[in-house]
């Protein structure tokens, strides 16, 4: 299950910049690893008190996280991300934690990136926490820049999911990557290649490949989300009186539809679960029916007739 910045920082979603970075501190006070040497458990909450920390004091990167949502911003975005130009010394030295060779290095210990701990130096947290780990320290190495490639997919794609072959220009070179497209990858949705991006000009990670989709319609049907719509066109007699219809569905099945009479002009008619299935696998989006009621441009005499007596019954 994906973490909830706001539950570990214990804060709510309306919290401001000044109570998160209070949250905070309150929380770094008590975990800090020079706090509670040799506790793996707790310098694993102190990371993840940190990360939230490091999400949620960056307007862009909460905004991110509120639009998404945990499992998505996750998704969407790696540890190098949440913590890039994210500065973990400069902030705990604020909170009176010293920085260097002393109190916070020692903590991890001193013998390098893999000190007693066991952290990895190749992770910017870890590298910008005010001082690094000894002689050893290394420079943070800059991750290569992200791509993204946006991608026609069908409703049909859309719904069963499929193989795509696309081809990328990485460094001056063109490659052909295959790519699992999800069923539910709907406009606005991501899937996130780690390391098919571009290659980091000074010997760090490469970057992301995202891939994001451009829906096609066909077939007489829009998309919005995960929602599919169909107008149908019915007679002016079929919305006075009712009707059955049949109703094709984006999955290729008909469907039988009762036109209640009296339906107006533009009504839509709902089909629960009959639109693209969610990418978390948390059922389908609806097929909305929109009804299009035909007016006879051209009346036989007949016809006429016919409305005139319909006139006078007050209809």
């Amino acid at each position: 299950m994906a973490d909830d910045y706001y539950k570990i920082l214990g804060i709510s979603k309306t919290a401001s910049a000044a109570e998160i970075k209070k949250a905070y501190r309150k929380l770094a006070m008590k975990y800090h690893p020079d706090k509670n040497k040799g506790d793996k458990s707790l310098e694993d909450k102190f990371k993840k008190i940190s990360e939230a920390y490091a999400v949620l004091s960056d307007p862009e990167k909460r905004k991110q996280y509120d639009t998404y949502g945990s499992a998505d911003f996750q998704q969407r975005y790696s540890q190098e991300d949440i913590f890039r130009n994210f500065d973990l010394g400069d902030i705990l030295k604020e909170f009176g934690f010293g920085g260097g060779r002393g109190g916070f290095s020692a903590s991890f210990g001193q013998a390098g990136p893999r000190g007693r701990s066991g952290f990895s130096g190749g992770n910017p947290f870890f590298q910008n926490m005010g001082g690094g780990f000894g002689q050893q320290q290394t420079q943070p190495r800059t991750p290569g820049k992200d791509i993204e490639y946006e991608i026609p997919l069908t409703l049909e794609e859309l719904i069963h999911g499929t193989k795509k072959t696309i081809t990328i220009s990485q460094d001056g070179t063109t490659n052909a990557i295959e790519v699992t497209i999800p069923k539910g990858l709907t406009r606005g949705k991501k899937i996130r290649l780690p390391g098919k991006g571009e290659a980091s000009p000074h010997g760090g990670p490469a970057g992301n490949l995202y891939i994001k989709s451009n829906p096609v319609p066909a077939g007489g049907f829009t998309i919005d989300g995960n929602d599919v719509f169909l107008t149908k066109s019915v007679k002016l007699t079929q919305a006075l009186l009712g009707d059955k219809l049949e109703i094709p569905t984006p999955s290729g099945k008909t469907m039988n539809l009762t036109l209640p009479a009296g339906t107006s002009h533009k009504a839509r008619m709902r089909l629960p679960g009959h639109g693209i299935p969610h990418m978390k696998g948390n059922g389908c989006g609806d097929l909305f029916v929109v009804i299009n009621i035909e007016m006879p441009k051209k009346m036989t005499d007949k016809q006429k007739k016919l409305i005139q007596e319909l006139k006078t019954t007050g209809l």
